[in-house]
């Protein structure tokens, strides 16, 4: 199946060191040659840079790696191809709009036995399932939720509603951004690290790259990273629940009965 990776962070950072390991698995350690993708959030809203070729072999990955863009939540794939073709349309990740927001979403599983019902909405481009859950989802919450975007506990509660629903049909880890908020599912496999004081050296699993966040990172920043499998050999991954929603927002895990983070975080570099 494919791979997720994520990074929420309270003020832009780039996601250069993990990617550069998450690439790796993009054909050379991984055989998720299918496509790739990533999605930028920042104040300007969301930039989507898809390619249907393997990340290793992409000339557009090369460039990501040597000018990493800098925003406060990213979402990437890579794609080892289940359901649709190999195409520029069925890359992850997808986005749309809700709410005035441009929303982001990428998936690895398989919804075997799940087929999308039909909605005025949104429609799929290309012929993927999770294409189609998307587009679902997004109907649902604007369906559940006309007037406007939700407090988060309710937004929280409406997505984990959903997710349950289509995740009887099969695995569907996810992960959802909005540009503020990054809500990320576990069917089977899903880990995260929060990266604060005290800082330490890591080093990649994929590759021969290590990076001391000592040397680029201030007492107070924070990140949160996301990835199916983890990415670093010496860092704390914490690896979710099956059928766990976590949110995230400005590097900090909210738990289920939180409105706000707690205290408050710079992220200038990453």
């Amino acid at each position: 199946m494919c791979q997720l990776l994520a990074m929420n962070s309270s003020k832009p950072a780039a996601l250069g060191f993990s990617f550069a390991g998450f690439v790796e698995r993009g054909g050379r350690t991984d055989e998720h040659r299918d496509g790739w993708g990533i999605a930028y959030h920042s104040s300007s809203g969301c930039t989507l840079l898809t390619d249907h070729l393997a990340a290793i072999d992409s000339p557009l990955a090369a460039t990501v790696q040597q000018h990493p863009v800098k925003a406060k939540n990213i979402v990437a794939h890579i794609r080892k191809a289940t359901q649709g073709r190999i195409a520029p349309e069925n890359t992850h990740p997808f986005a749309r709009e809700l709410w005035g927001k441009t929303w982001s979403f990428a998936h690895n599983g398989d919804l075997k036995t799940w087929r999308a019902p039909a909605n005025a909405c949104y429609r799929a481009s290309g012929d993927t399932d999770s294409e189609q859950a998307f587009c679902h989802l997004l109907a649902r919450l604007r369906t559940q939720f006309p007037a406007g975007e939700p407090a988060r506990t309710a937004l929280r509660a409406a997505i984990g509603d959903v997710a349950r629903e289509i995740a009887a049909h099969g695995s569907f880890n996810f992960i959802l951004s909005d540009g503020e908020l990054l809500f990320a599912h576990c069917s089977t496999h899903l880990h995260y690290v929060i990266r604060e004081y005290p800082f330490s050296v890591a080093q990649l699993i994929d590759c021969e790259r290590s990076i001391d966040f000592r040397q680029h990172n201030h007492l107070d920043d924070r990140i949160a990273v996301i990835a199916t499998h983890p990415l670093t050999q010496n860092e704390d991954w914490l690896a979710f629940a099956p059928g766990e929603l976590k949110l995230f927002t400005g590097g900090t895990l909210l738990l289920a009965d939180e409105a706000a983070p707690q205290g408050v975080y710079i992220q200038i570099s990453y």
